[in-house]
């Protein structure tokens, strides 16, 4: 009888052994295969995330370069328009806005005045620009108030002009229709607070001496009391015009009485007539603070301050053509 051989034995303890795998072995396959399907999952993920933020990018810069495309077009447009307006005052087409000129129409009156602002505007910055010069260039003080003394008589010229323009049309002289926007959020009968000017002022010439620091504060106080005076006879105004004008609707109709409505229109106009006083009141409240706060202050602080309203005012002019050219999204 034939043995069976160990060897072949052995040989068939071998395959199983190397075709049986381990209690552990088939778990560690599959979290294998799952790691790397959240590192590929991951992986996407980032790319998404890359690809966007890529995108948004791409979109913000083209956003940013069609702002500042937009904000050249307006230089451009604004240089354009100050070119046609300089011409048309060297041609005279335009009216001066000069006393005798008082019974002109509203129209021509409020282009006239809307020209002439714009010829004092383009002046003053001249002079501010002397102005600043002088100042970095440590001038003495004599050449410092002929300057500043320039600069006052300015300001004068453009008081006159509004009172003339007024006689034409005094609502586009109080509303600030010859403004930017945003200077006309800040507008108080016609121009700027004197009380809100010398609170900027106060913190922008320090230091002061507490002599100068109680002249602008009373010179505050008493400016805030003649706004506040003028500001109550305004709504007083106003209030009688509402009033005028309700009594003069009847119930009949629309008008009521015709008697009755001339005659109430009438009444109107003539209270109306006291807005041109309420300019002319606020207008020389303004002159007159410029006044005393030079008397208050230094000839080189006089020069700081004149600056600093200045500088004020271009910031408000400037703010007003950034918002209108900013992206409509």
């Amino acid at each position: 009888m034939a043995e069976v051989s160990p060897r072949t034995d052995t040989s068939t303890d071998d395959t199983d052994e190397n075709h049986t795998l381990e209690p552990g072995q088939v778990a560690l396959v599959v979290s294998d295969s799952s790691d790397r399907s959240r590192d590929k999952n991951g992986d996407q993920k980032t790319m998404r995330r890359l690809a966007q933020n890529r995108e948004a990018a791409r979109k913000s810069r083209l956003r940013k370069k069609a702002y500042v495309q937009q904000l050249e077009n307006s230089r451009l447009k604004l240089t354009q328009l100050e070119q046609e307006l300089q011409r048309a005052r060297q041609q005279g087409i335009f009216i001066s806005s000069s006393a005798d000129q008082s019974h002109s129409t509203s129209g021509n009156g409020a282009i006239a005045f809307d020209m002439e602002y714009s010829r004092w505007l383009e002046e003053h910055n001249r002079q501010v620009n002397e102005l600043r010069a002088a100042v970095n260039a440590h001038a003495s003080d004599n050449d410092l108030h002929s300057v500043v003394e320039k600069i006052m008589s300015h300001y004068e010229e453009i008081y006159k002009q509004k009172g003339n323009a007024a006689k034409a049309d005094v609502f586009h002289v109080l509303s600030g229709m010859w403004k930017t926007p945003a200077e006309r959020c800040f507008l108080w009968l016609g121009g700027f607070r004197p009380s809100e000017v010398l609170k900027l002022l106060s913190t922008q010439l320090e230091p002061l001496t507490e002599q100068q620091l109680s002249g602008i504060c009373n010179l505050q106080h008493s400016s805030q009391q003649a706004e506040d005076a003028l500001s109550q006879g305004m709504e007083a105004l106003q209030q009688s015009l509402a009033e005028t004008l309700a009594g003069s609707i009847g119930t009949s109709g629309s008008t009521g009485n015709v008697a009755n409505y001339m005659g109430q229109m009438a009444m109107a106009m003539g209270k109306l007539g006291t807005l041109e006083n309420f300019l002319r009141q606020a207008d020389n409240l303004r002159q007159q603070t410029l006044q005393q706060m030079q008397r208050i202050l230094t000839t080189r602080q006089s020069a700081r301050a004149l600056l600093v309203i200045s500088d004020y005012s271009s910031r408000l002019r400037a703010l007003s053509s950034l918002w209108l050219a900013r992206p409509k999204e």
